[in-house]
């Protein structure tokens, strides 16, 4: 198990990677101040049937008493509707202030029961346990949680730092093979913006990662959340530098929203993404061509998807990649790279990003 934490001053907690670490949860909530008692265990209708028993067996043990509350599987559950469902469970199940809400699935769990937590009786500790790759090496970690309005993604939410992460890297070998190779993308990212070495040891070790080696998945889910959890300790809020972590997410969202939730993956989307922003790169940046195909030939190793899809110069694109959270007056904050390992922030209004990702 390798343990490390994020500093956020009385705000600090433990992030645990590993093999096994499920039937440890209980206990590991003890040792990051977590009282035992009343408790709200959320999950879906995938990852309930395989985890959910084991994760409340160790939490029992650790004198925890869970409710369980199931949702539905995929991105349409991220919604205020779901999240009044989850309200209703937690006032059935007389959830109080010492309570603390588990959130065991990938990022859609993560995102909703996060939000949950962050809004009931003004906000209840929250324990991450990322059971997707996305989930592992992003999502869990920096307290970003919310919903899904119906003209954009991640528009309704708050910040809400856990409280503890347990990313047990058995959990992957039961992920679909498309979810598992759509975290990759987020994985890929982080060298990108910030690791240039970590773009060698992938084009080297990512064929050990897709057959899911345990050794090669714990290393990089912690190698990528050590960089995020760099970022976020610098800037919590976002105001600066934690932009750096969307590169690749404002044509994902859009993409994503213009497509209809649920038709691409998140981490497909990206990388969709992160190809366009290095098209903008090139133009805007500096990026040499060499590194944009670096980065292409990678995505495609990872079977990502890497070409806008058929037709997506559409009203619905411009009107999602508007609705940005990074947009400023009529200007985008989108995120470039000027070389490998690199990122820096542009300006940039939604008819250029058009215009440029058109341009033969």
């Amino acid at each position: 198990m390798q343990t490390f934490r994020v500093e956020l001053g009385a705000r600090a907690y433990p992030v645990h990677v590993g093999v096994h670490l499920l039937d440890e949860v209980g206990k590991l909530a003890l040792e990051a101040g977590l009282h035992g008692g009343r408790v709200a265990l959320v999950t879906d209708a995938n990852v309930g049937p395989l985890y959910f028993e084991r994760v409340a067996d160790a939490l029992s043990t650790a004198k925890f008493d869970p409710i369980r509350i199931q949702i539905a599987s995929g991105e349409g559950s991220k919604s205020l509707a779901m999240v009044e469902q989850l309200y209703d469970r937690m006032v059935e199940g007389r959830l109080d202030r010492n309570s603390a809400v588990f959130a065991l699935g990938g990022g859609v769990v993560g995102d909703l029961a996060g939000f949950a937590a962050a809004t009931f009786l003004r906000g209840l500790a929250l324990v991450q346990i990322p059971t997707t790759l996305t989930g592992q090496v992003d999502s869990a970690l920096g307290g970003k949680t919310g919903v899904n309005h119906r003209q954009g993604k991640n528009l309704i939410g708050a910040f809400h730092e856990p409280r503890l992460i347990v990313a047990d890297v058995e959990t992957l070998t039961t992920l679909g093979e498309r979810e598992f190779r759509e975290g990759l993308a987020e994985v890929i990212k982080y060298g990108a913006i910030m690791d240039a070495t970590m773009i060698d040891d992938l084009e080297r070790d990512l064929p050990a990662i897709m057959a899911r080696e345990p050794r090669p998945m714990e290393e990089i889910v912690e190698r990528s959340l050590r960089h995020k959890a760099t970022v976020v300790e610098r800037d919590e809020a976002e105001s600066g530098l934690r932009k750096i972590l969307n590169f690749g997410h404002t044509v994902g969202h859009a993409i994503e929203a213009s497509s209809g939730f649920g038709h691409y993956l998140h981490g497909e989307a990206v990388a969709i993404g992160m190809m366009a922003a290095a098209r903008l790169s090139q133009t805007y940046a500096g990026l040499r061509a060499v590194d944009a195909e670096r980065l292409r030939a990678l995505l495609k190793m990872a079977a990502l998807p890497v070409e806008m899809p058929s037709q997506w110069a559409s009203e619905n694109f411009a009107s999602a990649l508007n609705l940005d959270k990074k947009r400023s007056g009529s200007n985008i904050e989108f995120i470039l790279i000027d070389r490998i390992g690199h990122a820096l922030t542009y300006k940039l209004d939604s008819e250029q990003i058009i215009a440029e990702l058109s341009a033969d």
